[in-house]
This record gives C-alpha cells, structure tokens and sequence, in this order.
C-alpha cells in the first residue's frame, strides 16, 4: 500500500548561511557602527538571538535576515516563533525567534482532520512529529498532497517518504 509522510524540519545549514550573510551585512551597514547590533545562533536549542540598541534597530536587524533566510530555504521564516523584546543592560534590546522543528500536535491533528473531511480514499495518521499518509492509489496520495498544499499556508510543510 503506497505511502508517504508530511513533515517540517528545518534546512540547519541553509539557516545557518542566512545568519552568516546577514552578519556580515550587519558588520558593514554604517548605520550600525559601533552598536551592539548583532545576530547569533543557538544550534543546539534551535534559538536564534539578536541584540541591538533599541526596538528599532532589531526591526531594522529583522528587516537584513528575514529576506537573507528566505533566500536560502523558502518559507522558512514563517516557523519563527518571536518573542517579546527584553531591555539588557541600560538601554539594550534583545528578542529571541525561536524556530519551530517537526510537526506540532495542533498542526498534525489539523492535517489528519483535513485529510478525513474531504473524503479521500486514504488513511492519515500521527507517527511522532510527522503525519503518515496511506492509500490504495498514487492518485489518491495526490489529491491528498494538492489539498494540504491549498489548505495550510501558515507553516512550511513538506511531504516525502514516499514508499510504494
């Protein structure tokens, strides 16, 4: 019976390329000459960080990375989770994205009821933080890939594992 999972991981090594290219932007813009401006990665945790003098100049930090991250892997600032910016030291700012990995159980829940609403001929089930798919049919497995594709937006989800 064919099969094939929906899944969202993160592209670490595209991030990562992104931070660094929006480091050195950060490193020569003349605007941020002898700031605190500066963006860090927490691989381990899954946390980005970045600092600056003000709310102001951490928009302007998000305004060089988000387009950086977008670049190297698509869709991948909507799995940034932001946080409150917190005042460090004096009049520093800091805001911490953090970066969703896998399929949440709301999402997956979400998936697994999209998939039976609309009737298909094929099975879905939760396997940890990915969603199995199974059926009779490729063209069932389709249908059912165009329909998740249509109807979440709002999260970077991709299919694979496919297995005939």
């Amino acid at each position: 019976m064919p099969s094939f999972d929906f899944t969202s991981e993160a592209d670490m090594v595209a991030l990562k390329n992104a931070i660094d290219v929006a480091a050195r932007q950060i490193d020569n813009r003349y605007d941020f000459k002898g700031t605190s401006a500066k963006v860090e990665l927490n691989e381990k945790d899954k946390l980005i960080t970045l600092w600056g003098d003000s709310d102001f100049q951490l928009d302007q930090i998000k305004d060089i990375l988000l387009p950086a991250m977008e670049k190297k892997e698509a869709e991948s600032t909507k799995r940034l989770d932001q946080q409150k910016v917190e005042s460090v030291s004096g009049n520093k700012a800091k805001q911490v994205l953090k970066i969703k990995d896998g399929i949440e159980s709301e999402m997956a829940k979400k998936i697994v009821k999209l998939v039976k609403d609309a009737k298909l001929k094929v099975q879905a089930s939760i396997q940890g933080d990915a969603v199995r798919v199974q059926g009779a049919k490729r063209d069932d497995l389709q249908e059912c890939i165009a329909l998740i594709k249509k109807s979440i937006t709002d999260f970077p989800i991709r299919y694979g594992n496919f297995r005939d």
